[in-house]
């Protein structure tokens, strides 16, 4: 193996290591965020959102690497493909963290206001969704095309739980006009975790991109 191989290889390791930091980070919020729900946790809610700066500061330290390898390494076919599908998906884990975020600030304007109902089938639909995120960077790592699009089948299925609870959210409306501002930022928290599926998804998109050099779209 060339001395040029050798460093690439090294360089990527490397990324891929930032990566796996990054999506830790952004799994913890999302799972402490859903927390802070059940809990009305204020203050974890409230350290969710200061903390996100790690996130977005993992996100810069790969967009560098990865410049640096672009302009020190020239990767060509493959190789360029591996080092800018670890851009993509940081953007994508960036976005989940954000998401995460967004989960605390429902928190906060929730408040301690007594919850309408027990919090279950929301992290029920979140751990489907983190377990996608899971096996795309499995995925990822492996360069498993199969396990990327399978996890399209179970895109459907957070989808599916998050209609379901939508239109029980919005018959609650009916039942407590009181309490309207806590059942909207429900509906959005859902939404929110929709989202981690679709950024899974996206992810999956790239790591065939990857493999194969073909997009393919896996909403489709």
């Amino acid at each position: 193996m060339s001395n040029v191989r050798k460093t690439f290889d090294a360089e990527l390791d490397r990324l891929k290591e930032t990566l796996l930091e990054m999506v830790k980070l952004s799994q913890n919020a999302i799972d402490d965020a859903l927390r802070a729900l059940k809990e009305t946790d204020l203050e974890k809610a409230q350290a969710i959102i200061d903390n996100d700066i790690q996130i977005n500061n993992y996100e810069e330290s790969i967009n560098n690497q990865v410049v640096k390898i672009l302009a020190q390494q020239q990767p060509v076919a493959s190789d360029l493909r591996r080092t800018i599908a670890v851009l993509k998906i940081s953007n994508d884990v960036e976005r989940i963290g954000d998401l995460a975020v967004n989960i605390a600030k429902s928190v906060l304007i929730i408040g301690n206001e007594e919850l309408i109902k027990p919090i279950e089938d929301i992290p029920k639909m979140a751990k489907i969704a983190q377990g996608m995120l899971s096996d795309a960077i499995k995925a990822f790592y492996e360069e498993d095309v199969i396990l990327a699009g399978d996890l399209a089948k179970v895109d459907d299925q957070v989808d599916d739980m998050y209609g379901k609870l939508i239109k029980e959210l919005l018959e609650l409306m009916t039942k407590y006009p009181n309490s309207l501002s806590q059942i909207t930022q429900l509906c959005f928290i859902c939404r929110y975790i929709e989202r981690v599926g679709d950024h899974a998804t996206n992810i999956s998109e790239n790591i065939i991109y990857m493999v194969k050099g073909k997009m393919f779209d896996l909403n489709a």
